[in-house]
């Protein structure tokens, strides 16, 4: 199986330009992959794109990443809101830490890590409007999906979200003529951006690159996008979120979602993922798929020495159970505490608590059976 077939198979290919077959599988080529620092941390959500440059990677393709010091000073347009302008030492902070992340994950070789603040803040004003702004027309602009979308809102948009992605295809067009970058890979809601540059590419220098775009990730269960935990980033940062809450969110995966996630973020071949599929559809509830999905995930972002301790919650001696399923977050609220309680939901050391008044004591304490929602509590005398 060539390499572009592979990636289509594992739900890798949302758009592209060309011949697949001819971007992918002829001469190794110098991939570039951009993302802005909006926050000190990578996520869930950004890690297809992160899978799918390791697959090049170890097809034997170059990659660039690129972590946007200066794009990330103005922020690709949201369809709903302008975005809140961060301080430039906040910026610069974020880029350290997602440059850190990644070159942990992809390594040195191979990949080179760049910053795109060193070459768009040298830029002159007039002087970038006459060389790059005339290569785009406000017509082609309006169309992109989240500027369309603000240009219709009662806030508009502002000339600084309007421009970004002419800096995003200058980005492309600089990459281009220093490093020979003639691919660029992003999610499906950066096809635009990532055409633009093509395109800008094409006009300046007469010269054809590609782009490809991979499908943004949703949880067929529930229709959210993915990466998101009860409101909150599943975050690749072990400080934010913990090597065992990261492993349980990839646990917790739903049979419907399991298979096409471990096609797309393991790289477990896929003879043995359809092995698994069998075992998942002869003994569903054995969940050995989102075992060895969050296993395989989580060695790819934390190491393969990373330890999964139970987290520890102390409290003090008399706390009912019901204050301890609040306070260490297996409940939201007393009230859903009691009800788990009622449930059958709840167990203590393997054992099944029934009182809702019962007071807590030290084991691990856990709520349901799916989740493995779980605590270490230990008594503070």
């Amino acid at each position: 199986m060539t390499l572009s077939e592979e990636l289509r198979a594992r739900g890798f290919v949302q758009e592209h330009t060309g011949d697949l077959a001819d971007v992918l599988d002829g001469e190794h080529r110098v991939v570039y992959h951009g993302i802005d620092p909006s926050a000190d941390s990578a996520h869930a959500g950004n890690m297809a794109v992160w899978v799918l440059l390791k697959h090049l990677k170890n097809a034997g393709h170059n990659i660039v990443f690129l972590v946007g010091g200066g794009t990330g000073m103005i922020g690709d347009p949201k369809p709903d809101a302008e975005r809140t302008l961060q301080e430039e030492t906040v910026v610069a902070k974020n880029v350290e830490n997602i440059k850190k992340q990644a070159a942990r994950i992809f390594g040195d070789d191979g990949v080179m890590f760049v910053n795109n603040a060193d070459w768009l803040l040298e830029q002159k004003l007039v002087a970038f409007l006459r060389d790059i702004g005339k290569h785009f027309t406000v017509n082609e602009l309006v169309k992109k999906d989240a500027i369309a979308s603000r240009m219709k809102s009662n806030e508009g948009i502002s000339y600084t979200e309007f421009a970004y992605p002419i800096l995003q295809a200058f980005d492309y067009l600089q990459l281009h003529q220093s490093h020979n970058c003639t691919l660029q890979v992003g999610g499906s809601d950066q096809w635009g951006n990532i055409v633009a540059g093509v395109d800008l590419i094409r006009r300046k220098t007469k010269e054809v690159v590609h782009a490809l775009t991979v499908p943004l990730v949703t949880d067929k269960a529930t229709g959210k996008k993915f990466g998101k935990s009860e409101g909150n980033a599943v975050w690749l940062d072990a400080k934010k979120t913990s090597p065992y809450d990261f492993y349980q969110f990839w646990f917790n995966t739903s049979d419907e979602n399991v298979v096409p996630y471990l096609k797309l973020f393991t790289f477990l071949s896929l003879d043995e993922i359809a092995d698994i599929e069998k075992e998942v559809a002869e003994n569903p509830s054995g969940r050995h798929a989102q075992k060895r999905l969050a296993e395989e995930v989580t060695k790819f972002v934390h190491g393969d020495s990373v330890t999964l301790e139970t987290p520890s919650h102390k409290v003090k001696r008399g706390t009912s159970v019901v204050d301890v399923l609040v306070e260490g977050g297996l409940a939201k609220s007393k009230r859903e505490a009691r009800t788990f309680i009622e449930d059958g939901a709840v167990t203590l050391n393997g054992e099944r608590i029934k009182d809702v008044d019962a007071e807590i004591s030290e084991g691990v304490l856990q709520r349901g059976k799916r989740k493995q929602n779980q605590i270490a509590i230990e008594l503070d005398s």
